[in-house]
């Protein structure tokens, strides 16, 4: 690992687009701590710690590096393009255009990526008017300042919010392009490590030093298994007939459909998360009594909670798996290709082998992530330590994907250099 390190800062145009990472990471990290104009910064620190009880809130200030705690310029943070990103996912299965534009290659992508930043806009703005009447509202008392007119002040940030929505999209952007890795994915994993002393410190004081060990001892063990659960995979073996053309002998090999075992990533705990903490939104606006009823029952140290979230877990990775891996491509390319699944025939044969061997890694995997994502809410539920709520097994899986990811395309750059990599 070190040798791999130092290999890579030996590459002069590596070694560039690492710095150029780092530099924007430092700016980002900057930009969280710039308060938006017309907001009584201390009030509202005062009323976000006061309502640390709030699962949802807590939520979005981890992925936002505590920058909506202080409402910062970059208080939205990057779940915007995140949500935007996701809806333009599950589109192309439905919009005809979006999946043809997603085959035309570089040109149908540039296509998408357009759309998915308006929609990330019209997102950012909606979070922002939102947030704005959140802080206003009876649960936060937030005032805004007399000095200048209320409808002024409140374009004035919510303009503020949604330029910085673009501005995040526009740095994570410029690291996929120029620096390593992706970078609206470092961009969530510079903001969950940014809390981590943080958390470390309220672990001490509220618990004990020895405890605070004994969670950063578990969670140490427990990252290796998820990094072998991460890079699993299911290989169904392909092998291509031979064709003559001419003089020339065409196909004769083999290779294998990698299918992976958590296809759907986090992806399935953000569906999940924004389903239960909707009606705990709902009830911060308006004061009805059936909707407080439910949203207390639904609250994250509740055994209804865990049930349903589970639930709600393996059923997205089934949806979001059947959304971006259709069996039908893939068993009609191969039939194109002239290639076969041994002792499969051709055509529908394929398409349900392909079927059932996906159903069957994908319920493991679902219960995998449902067990990352509920064990550490009832694990904070006994024990109330705020370090189990900052880096739960979501947060862990995040980072965990994040580095292999990073780590995989430091892999190709290296070897492209004649360098030894990371994985042996």
């Amino acid at each position: 690992m070190l040798s791999a390190i130092i290999n890579a800062f030996r590459v002069p145009d590596l070694r560039k687009k690492i710095f150029f990472t780092l530099a924007i990471i430092a700016l980002y990290r900057l930009g969280s701590f710039v308060p938006v104009p017309g907001i009584p910064a201390n009030a509202l620190v005062d009323a976000f710690q006061a309502s640390a009880n709030n699962t949802a809130m807590v939520f979005l200030n981890l992925f936002s590096g505590n920058a909506l705690a202080q409402f910062s310029v970059f208080s939205l943070g990057i779940m915007p393009y995140i949500t935007a990103s996701i809806i333009m996912q599950l589109m192309q299965g439905v919009i005809p255009a979006l999946q043809r534009w997603a085959r035309e290659g570089q040109t149908g992508q540039k296509k998408i990526t357009q759309i998915t930043r308006y929609v990330t806009l019209g997102l950012g703005l909606i979070n922002a008017i939102g947030y704005l009447l959140l802080f206003q509202s009876r649960q936060y008392g937030v005032v805004l300042t007399p000095e200048l007119p209320k409808m002024f002040t409140s374009v004035v940030i919510v303009f503020t919010l949604v330029a910085g929505v673009a501005f995040i999209m526009w740095m994570g952007e410029l690291i996929t392009q120029r620096g390593i890795g992706n970078g609206m994915s470092l961009i969530i994993f510079a903001n969950i490590v940014a809390g981590f002393p943080g958390a470390i410190f309220d672990s001490i004081n509220t618990q004990s030093a020895a405890f605070t060990v004994l969670i950063i001892v578990v969670v140490l063990l427990v990252i290796p298994g998820i990094v072998l659960i991460e890079r699993a995979q299911r290989r169904i073996p392909i092998n291509y007939a031979k064709r003559i053309q001419g003089r020339r002998v065409m196909g004769g090999t083999s290779t294998y459909i990698p299918l992976k075992v958590n296809g759907a990533g986090v992806i399935p705990i953000i569906f999940a998360s924004a389903l239960l903490y909707f009606p705990a939104q709902l009830a911060a606006f308006f004061n009805v009594g059936w909707l407080t009823s439910l949203s207390n029952a639904l609250a994250s140290d509740s055994w209804i909670n865990w049930v349903i979230n589970f639930g709600l877990i393996v059923f997205f990775c089934f949806f979001y798996t059947s959304m971006v891996f259709n069996p039908n491509d893939t068993a009609d390319n191969l039939r194109k290709q002239g290639g076969f699944i041994p002792g499969v025939r051709p055509g529908v044969n394929t398409v349900q082998y392909i079927k059932n061997v996906l159903n069957r890694i994908t319920l493991p995997g679902g219960i995998y992530i449902g067990c990352i994502a509920v064990i550490p809410s009832i694990l904070f539920s006994m024990t109330g330590d705020s370090l189990i709520s900052a880096f739960g097994g979501t947060s862990i899986l995040i980072m965990v994907g994040v580095a292999l990811d990073t780590m995989s395309k430091l892999e190709s750059q290296l070897k492209m250099h004649h360098y030894e990599g990371f994985f042996k």
